[in-house]
């Protein structure tokens, strides 16, 4: 049995779903109010922070690390490539995302309107917001270039980089702050992901006062 304790709104918790879900590996999820810091969460990552998963009476942890621990437990299909300078591309766009494009888009759109909320930490910032919606402009524009160039972010197959961006960008179309009409490519792009089998567990997540947008889990948004 393999048990994942989650966030549905974490993009690093969906990145390793997704990474699950590519595997076919069957999983529990577990819902974590990781905010309330209970001992019992606390005692499986003292960190306090989600994704954690339970693997083997092993307790994994680090959204990064746990996918590359899946990728060398169950190789098939592949999400890193075996070229080296491919591999170090996946592992740059990954940090990528789950860094700068975090601190500087996902922090200040769905932490200031969604978390908040639910931990009852106030209103949002509109500082914040203003500036995240501002700065994800920049991160498509860059997603739109190196499309350009690939098939993929990485190169010529989907790898990690691809569900850490996905992952990022599918939770912040969850409270509608994706401009998809930006740049047609990176829209490509997302539909594609978007459409994979992987994918639909995501588009069936509900967060209670914070319902769906009409488009979310549309294939033709």
């Amino acid at each position: 049995m393999i048990r994942l304790y989650h966030f549905p709104l974490s993009p690093y918790c969906r990145k390793v779903r997704l990474t699950l879900a590519e595997k076919k590996l069957e999983v529990e999820l577990m819902e974590e109010k990781y905010w309330e810091q209970s001992a019992e969460f606390l005692r499986r990552n003292p960190a306090g922070k989600v994704p954690v998963l339970k693997i083997d009476n092993r307790m994994l942890s680090e959204s990064q690390a746990i996918c590359e621990y899946l990728e060398e437990a169950y190789p098939n299909p592949p999400l890193m490539p075996r070229d080296i300078d491919t591999r170090y591309e996946v592992r740059r766009l990954c940090a990528w995302f789950d860094d700068k494009f975090h601190s500087e888009v996902t922090s200040k759109l769905l932490y200031e309107r969604v978390h908040k909320k639910l931990m009852g930490q106030g209103y949002p910032d509109s500082k914040n917001v203003k500036s995240g919606a501002s700065r994800i402009k920049y991160h498509i524009d860059y997603l739109g270039w190196l499309l350009e160039q690939r098939r993929w972010l990485a190169g010529d197959t989907m790898t990690l980089a691809d569900f850490s961006a996905a992952a990022h960008l599918s939770c912040l179309d969850y409270i509608s702050d994706v401009d998809w009409n930006r740049n047609p490519a990176v829209k490509d792009w997302y539909a594609k992901i978007k459409s994979r089998p992987s994918f639909r567990p995501l588009l069936s997540d509900q967060i209670p006062g914070f319902p769906q947008p009409a488009h979310y889990a549309d294939l033709d948004f």
